[in-house]
């Protein structure tokens, strides 16, 4: 069912629907959204896609997120953009299995996407099904798993211009090196050798039809030739344990890395631990190092315990798993991805150090 979202009035603050039957009472998706949205709802859509008026938007959502994507197409009609707007469960049951026809075939007509849903276990097949059809039809996505309240009010304020001027800056440095190492006074010293023929992407906020984004944007990245060294992770974990776990801070977890492959994985936290090495053996390259990337959003002052607003927080990221090789180049492949993020990092590229403690020491 395709359900278009009619004129939003934000000045009226109802809770919003949270069932399909719900919503067809309210008429589909026409809800009260907080106006403190707004501001980030406009950077998505003007600023990040850059949407014309003319161009299809396929929306996907969830009933967890149906607020935030009420906000994102009022300022689509305020365009005068045709689109579609989806709840997942009302397609589907959840954790999906596979990503429903109806939103595949939309995306097929759609040259713009916005993917804003609360992510739930064992749905990375789901989300790779549809990113496939976002790099085969070039569509300019925005991928917004977890979003929530605070990352709206926060990344999405981001001034995303200076994040790409600062993010392009740091890109042309990598993009020339043979090493970057990283290294916190946690504990944290990890050293990636590049390999030349693996691409360099930047995910500044600012999205094109070359590469699909997350959102809030800001950072760069690739897959290394080899990694190794110890993380300490008092940032976060990604994927559905970022929700579980939160913020890291007080019980770290630290892995150690050889030859691009996890060797361990120890926390105080028993469950962290366990839970953590399960998810990095899921295939024969749940354990290797795909992706190592630079966050750039300056504009975020620490970690808040949310995945996809803290791999943007400025420092060092790496993920296990899924190397996006449709972008970077990579032969091989995973069926999961997971993100580590730590704090204050000190980072070289070659012998040149870029951040002291947190802070870039390139201009914006």
């Amino acid at each position: 069912m395709s359900i278009p979202v009619e004129k939003v009035n934000s000045s009226d603050q109802v809770k919003s629907p949270t069932s399909r039957k719900e919503r067809e009472k309210w008429g589909t998706l026409n809800i009260s959204f907080d106006p403190e949205y707004t501001p980030g709802a406009f950077n998505a859509v003007s600023v990040c896609l850059r949407v014309q008026p003319e161009e299809q938007v396929c929306v996907i959502t969830d009933e967890a997120t149906v607020e935030i994507a009420a906000a994102v197409v009022h300022e689509l009609e305020k365009l005068g953009a045709p689109y579609h707007a989806w709840v997942l469960e009302d397609l589907a049951p959840r954790p999906l299995k596979d990503l429903p026809r109806e939103i595949l075939e939309d995306l097929e007509t759609s040259p713009v996407s916005i993917f804003a849903v609360q992510a739930q276990t064992n749905e990375l097949r789901s989300r790779i099904q549809m990113t496939d059809v976002v790099n085969r039809q070039k569509i300019r996505h925005a991928h917004m798993v977890n979003i929530n309240r605070q990352i709206m009010l926060e990344g999405m304020r981001a001034d995303f211009q200076k994040v790409d001027r600062l993010s392009a800056k740091v890109i042309a440095m990598v993009r020339k090196a043979r090493q970057v190492r990283a290294k916190t006074s946690a504990g944290t010293d990890l050293t990636a050798d590049l390999n030349p023929n693996y691409k360099w992407l930047k995910t500044s906020g600012i999205i094109s039809p070359e590469k699909w984004g997350n959102l809030p944007g800001g950072e760069i990245f690739t897959t290394p030739g080899e990694v190794n060294g110890t993380f300490v992770i008092d940032g976060v974990v990604g994927d559905y344990l970022c929700a579980k776990f939160g913020s890291l801070k007080e019980n770290p977890l630290t892995v150690r890395v050889k030859g691009n492959r996890l060797t361990e994985a120890h926390s105080e936290n028993r469950e962290l631990e366990s839970d953590f090495w399960k998810y990095t053996h899921t295939d024969e390259n749940s354990d290797r190092v795909g992706e190592f990337a630079i966050g750039t959003n300056i504009d975020l002052k620490d970690v808040i315990g949310e995945i996809l607003q803290d791999e943007k927080y400025p420092g060092v990221h790496i993920a296990f798993g899924n190397p996006y090789g449709a972008h970077t180049g990579a032969e091989w492949n995973s069926t999961t991805h997971i993100d580590v993020v730590g704090r204050k990092f000190n980072i070289w590229v070659d012998d040149e150090q870029i951040m002291r403690e947190g802070k870039f020491l390139v201009e914006a």
